[in-house]
């Protein structure tokens, strides 16, 4: 794990040599083929050994190479990809602006096309990763009319850094992931006709496709980076000696450790689902219940897995030299970009209360049994589950429910994976870890007394002026 800033180019040479990003390249533009599971595998072997490098393999996969195959004009795909396998060329996305992060569908940065058909971008873009470094960018604008109004829709464009136009107006000192440089964009530059990506139906649509498919192959990240954090975490308990006996045999830690294994096999189940159910060639832009479940219950987990190994660590654990200071910090972030935790679990209620509308339910339990991505999972919760829903919650309640409903999904996910042959001891051990969280996001859910915040709380909140001399 580094503690400096960036990745020394000797490193990344070697790296790219062996042409991992090949994975995501379609087998016609001479790549291995686009095969889900196998990207998934090299995102896992990857983060295994460092999160940020598996961060920076999944921003070139997920977030440009898979919308250019699946989105790209014929022309632009045969020399993006060619520069990719022989070049060892880069790419990532812009899509967030300085104040416009979670609401991208209200972006500044704008496009026109001139009467040659080459569009002009112009806007401001930050939090880019790969800042600095990527040979091509794949970038995000609304389109102005006549009146200089910008539209409702969104355009996707490849643009060829080596053609200039982005300038880099500030590095930011991230708290973590050092190996990628993140920074502050200013774009203006021109795109060929050909090198605009062709929606199926509407821009946003394919928004949503793209940022589904990356979040559903958020596992192949997670299940590495959790499975060094296990492993990490019982080399530690078995060699460290605390009052004479291993740190293994005490009952905290192995309730800790359980949880870690849990986080891992249900991380695995996962990356079991997206690699058999997600295609590169299927559109993912309906799939939003399992994305969001996917990725925000999985980052949940990476940073609880992270600040589980620093807490068995202790002290030496808390350097950002080693593995679970760094851990900690370089997790922290996967719960806030690709849409933040908080807000992608209001969502999940929103789309399942849709749904429930539709059916004409209010019972969750019988809702959630009928639902294909809950079948299995809500039998082990007919009694709690077995009440009446309001179609309209507040929005703490609704991220209380979301966060419920995709650890539902995640655990139905987990026991289809244990319908497979995987380890049966760890299903059984995972299935009570997830049950017990469940059961505590629908406590919370039905707990009534609100707390308020208090504006203005300075009056008669110093405690000091209330200590008698």
């Amino acid at each position: 794990m580094l503690a400096t800033r960036g990745i020394p180019p000797y490193v990344l040479r070697e790296v790219l040599e062996c042409n991992p990003l090949s994975t995501f390249i379609p087998s016609e533009y001479k790549g291995r083929g686009a095969v889900t599971s196998e990207a998934l595998s090299m995102l896992e072997t990857t983060s295994y050994q460092s999160l940020p490098l598996s961060l920076m393999m999944g921003i070139n996969g997920a977030l440009f190479l898979q919308p250019v195959a699946n989105y790209g004009q014929d022309e632009m795909k045969s020399t993006v990809f060619k520069r990719f396998l022989a070049k060892k060329n880069m790419g990532g996305l812009m899509i967030t602006e300085p104040d416009f992060g979670s609401d991208a569908l209200r972006m500044q940065t704008g496009f026109k096309q001139d009467e040659s058909g080459d569009y002009h971008i112009n806007g401001l873009k930050h939090w880019a990763g790969l800042t600095g470094w990527a040979d091509y960018w794949l970038i995000t604008a609304r389109g102005i009319d006549k009146n200089g109004e910008l539209g409702r829709d969104i355009g996707f464009f490849v643009h060829d850094s080596s053609n200039g136009g982005i300038e880099v107006q500030e590095y930011y000192k991230n708290l973590g992931l050092y190996m990628l440089p993140y920074g502050k964009n200013e774009v203006n530059i021109t795109v060929p006709e050909t090198y605009r990506l062709e929606p199926k139906t509407t821009g946003v649509t394919m928004m949503l496709d793209i940022l589904h498919r990356s979040r559903l192959q958020f596992p192949g990240m997670s299940t590495g980076h959790l499975k060094r954090m296990l492993d990490e975490a019982i080399d530690h308990c078995k060699e460290r000696v605390v009052g004479g006996s291993s740190l293994f045999n005490y009952d905290q830690v192995k309730e800790r450790l359980a949880r870690l294994q849990s986080y891992f096999t249900v991380s695995s189940a996962m990356s079991y689902f997206t690699s058999t159910n997600v295609p590169l060639e299927k559109n993912t832009s309906r799939m939003d219940v399992e994305a969001n479940s996917i990725k925000s219950v999985v980052t949940d987990y990476m940073h609880e897995a992270s600040q589980s190994l620093l807490q068995l660590v202790g002290a030496k654990g808390y350097r950002l030299d080693h593995i679970a200071g760094r851990a900690m910090v370089d997790s922290r972030p996967f719960q806030i970009f690709e849409g933040s935790n908080d807000i992608l679990y209001q969502q999940i209620s929103e789309s399942v209360l849709k749904l429930m509308r539709k059916s004409k339910e209010s019972n969750l339990y019988k809702f959630l049994k009928e639902y294909s991505l809950t079948e299995n999972a809500a039998d082990y919760f007919k009694d709690t589950l077995n009440f009446e829903i309001a179609y309209k919650l507040p929005q703490r309640k609704l991220v209380e429910l979301g966060r419920a409903i995709g650890r539902l999904v995640s655990m139905e996910m987990t026991i289809k994976l244990g319908e497979t042959g995987f380890n049966s001891e760890m299903i059984s051990s995972s299935l009570k870890v997830i049950r017990a969280e469940i059961q505590s996001s629908l406590s919370s859910l039905t707990y009534n007394e609100n707390p308020a915040v208090i504006d203005g709380y300075g009056d008669d909140s110093a405690w000091l002026k209330f200590v008698k001399a």
